[in-house]
């Protein structure tokens, strides 16, 4: 993206008129409120990111404690397959729910 004073580089008289430069200050001003929003965006993205992160290891152990428990009493192994499934999905959900795209 072109910084807006290197539209005038042909016409660099324009440069000295008060509303150019009144219109130059203001597209500055806009241009660090876009770079603050986009760093804002990132940073909430990071913060749902990290939360997934955590639902996602919090099923992982439930799923191995109860992996032990079925070993422990001697009950059919749960279906990894089913979960793995409904991992990826809560994933995809989540991260469509977010913007978030992998």
């Amino acid at each position: 993206m072109k910084k807006p004073r290197e539209l005038f580089k042909n016409k660099p008289h324009l440069l000295e008129e008060i509303e150019v430069e009144q219109l130059l200050d203001y597209c500055e001003k806009l241009q660090d409120e876009l770079v603050d929003l986009k760093f804002q965006q990132n940073d909430n993205k990071q913060l749902i990111m990290l939360d997934i992160l955590k639902e996602i290891i919090k099923a992982c152990e439930e799923t191995e404690k109860q992996q032990k428990e079925f070993l422990r009493f001697g009950l059919e192994q749960p279906d990894f397959e089913a979960s793995i499934s409904n991992l990826k999905r809560f994933l995809i959900v989540r991260c469509r729910e977010n913007g978030i795209w992998l």
